[in-house]
C-alpha cells in the first residue's frame, strides 16, 4: 500500500472514529456529536473520499450464515521474480481469497481463504491453486478458533 501524505485534523480523526465504528452513521447525527453543522460533515466526508482516505463502506456480515466455516492462511511459493506479481493477482480474483499479501521471506504470498470446510479447501487447492502456472509450494493453516478478527485501524488521537 503506498504511503499517502494526508494532513488530517482532529476533526478529521473523530470523523474517522464515528464512521468506522458505524459506517451507517448520518452527518447529521456526526455533526450533532462533534457540535458542527451537517453541511461542513458532509464537505469534510467528501474531502476524505476524493482523498482516499476513506476507500469504502462496507456490511461486516457473519462468516457461518455463508456457510464459509473454514477459515485458513495459506503461504505460498512462487517463481515470481522479486516486484513481479502477476500471481498476486490472479490469486486476488479467486472468490474464496479475501486477501493477498505480498511478504518477505522465503514464501512470497500469503492468502487469507474462507470456504464451507476441509473438502471446500482441498478443492481449492487442487483445483484452483493448482492450476496456477509458477506456484511452486504451499503451507496451509487451518485457524480452529478465532479470538479477534478486526479491520478496524487504530485512529490517534489528537
Amino acid at each position: 500500500m503506498k504511503k499517502l501524505e494526508i494532513n488530517l485534523d482532529h476533526i478529521d480523526y473523530q470523523i474517522l472514529r464515528i464512521m468506522q465504528n458505524n459506517a451507517r452513521t448520518n452527518n447529521a447525527d456526526i455533526a450533532r456529536e462533534l457540535g458542527m453543522a451537517p453541511s461542513a460533515i458532509l464537505e469534510r466526508v467528501k474531502k476524505l473520499e476524493q482523498k482516499e482516505v476513506i476507500l469504502q463502506y462496507n456490511a461486516k456480515i457473519n462468516p457461518a450464515a455463508l456457510d464459509q466455516n473454514l477459515l485458513s492462511f495459506i503461504f505460498i511459493k512462487t517463481s515470481d521474480i522479486i516486484g513481479e506479481q502477476g500471481i498476486a493477482y490472479l490469486l486476488a480474483e479467486i472468490p474464496e481469497v479475501q486477501e493477498v499479501h505480498d511478504i518477505a521471506g522465503d514464501d512470497g504470498y500469503l492468502i487469507k481463504v474462507r470456504t464451507a470446510d476441509a473438502a471446500g479447501l482441498v478443492d481449492l487447492m487442487r483445483n484452483t491453486l493448482g492450476k496456477i502456472e509458477g506456484i511452486i509450494s504451499t503451507r496451509t493453516t487451518i485457524v480452529l478458533e478465532t479470538i479477534k478478527e478486526e479491520q478496524k485501524l487504530v485512529i490517534p488521537t489528537v
